[in-house]
Formats: structure tokens, C-alpha cells, sequence
């Protein structure tokens, strides 16, 4: 509603809000891309949708983390715990010891899709998850990649759409981020994990 009524004071509110996260400082990915979507029919229903499986959030700072099922890019079956090491903490990034969480893809391009983006399409089955997570493995992370079946159970149980991250210490949440990208903050992370050490 701001945008139409007020279309450059929309702007510079989500262009503060931007200053969080990395959407404002890639020079390659401009306003133009993405900000006038928030206007949009499809991001109220992408965003109604993100609640929607969030209720289903069961991962609480002090309390069991949610053993959830997640399959390998190989197509293996696992659950989150197989990925703890000993005492060691696990991060938990949904898009020390880390585990990408490949969930949903929140700007499908079928959906709520912004310009000059990475061109994938809402998954139809598991096969095309896995293929959507292939593009995470072309930059090289240095850590485990896994994704969500196509329930997405791990995204509700752990409240991860569109974005969020956790810490995990022997099978306890200590360390629940926000819900991205405004929210979503690995400088806390590095935080929780130095005082860890």
C-alpha cells in the first residue's frame, strides 16, 4: 500500500532495512530488482505462505532441536542429528561446523521472483530440489549441503522460510536466529560460536 501511496518513502524504508543484509551491497543486484516486488499480489502470498509453515516451529533456544529429515545431494536419507560431531556446535543455515539447508526456494521464479536473480522454479519433486541445490555447490561451500523433502518439514519445525539461522549444540538449540533477510545475522552466529570457545 506504501508503494503506491508514497512510492519513494517505500523505497527508502526498504532500502534501510537492506542495509542488513547483502541485498543492497551487491552492485549487481539493485533496487530495481527486487524492491517494487514488495508491491506485489505474489509477495503477499509468498510471504502469508512463509507464516503459514512457520507455525509449525518446534526449535526453541534451551529446548531439543527437531531431528528432521533432510536428503543428502546424493539422494541418501539423513536426519539434522547425523550431521552433530561429538560436543561440537552445528550452524544451521536455512538461504565450528556448518549445514546448508537447501528449503524451498524463496524467489522462485515461477512465484515471487525479483530481476537479475538466479533463475529457479518452485520444486515439483524432490529431484528438482536437488538440482536447485546444485547451484550452491558451483560456489564452492565449505561445508555440507542437504535439502528438505518436499514436505517441508524442516523449514516449518525450525520456522526457516524464507531465511534463518540456528546453532545446535549436542541436540539443543542455543542459538535462534530471526527470520531473514532482515533478521538474518551471521555476525550473531560468530558470536555465540566465540563464546562457545
Amino acid at each position: 500500500m506504501l508503494s503506491i501511496v508514497a512510492p519513494g518513502l517505500a523505497k527508502r524504508i526498504l532500502l534501510k532495512l537492506g542495509e542488513r543484509v547483502t541485498m543492497t551491497q551487491n552492485p549487481k543486484f539493485k533496487y530495481e530488482d527486487w524492491g517494487p516486488t514488495f508491491a506485489t499480489l505474489t509477495f503477499v502470498k509468498t510471504a502469508l505462505g512463509h507464516l503459514w509453515i512457520s507455525l509449525g516451529d518446534e526449535a526453541f533456544v534451551g529446548d531439543r532441536a527437531p531431528n528432521t529429515p533432510v536428503v543428502t545431494l546424493d539422494g541418501r536419507q539423513g536426519r539434522i542429528y547425523d550431521f552433530l560431531k561429538d560436543n561440537r556446535p552445528l550452524v544451521l543455515s536455512f538461504g565450528s561446523y556448518f549445514l546448508v539447508v537447501y528449503i524451498a526456494e524463496a524467489h522462485a521464479t515461477d512465484g515471487w521472483s525479483f530481476a537479475n536473480n538466479v533463475d529457479i522454479k518452485n520444486h515439483a519433486n524432490l529431484q528438482e530440489r536437488l538440482a536447485a541445490a546444485q547451484v550452491l555447490v558451483k560456489e564452492n561451500p565449505l561445508c555440507p549441503i542437504v535439502v528438505d523433502e518436499m514436505t517441508d518439514i524442516t523449514a516449518s519445525k525450525y520456522g526457516a522460510l524464507p531465511e534463518r539461522l540456528y546453532v545446535l549444540q549436542s541436540g539443543k538449540v542455543i542459538y535462534k536466529g530471526k527470520r531473514g533477510p532482515w533478521g538474518y545475522n551471521p555476525e550473531e552466529v560468530r558470536r555465540v560460536l566465540e563464546k562457545i570457545n
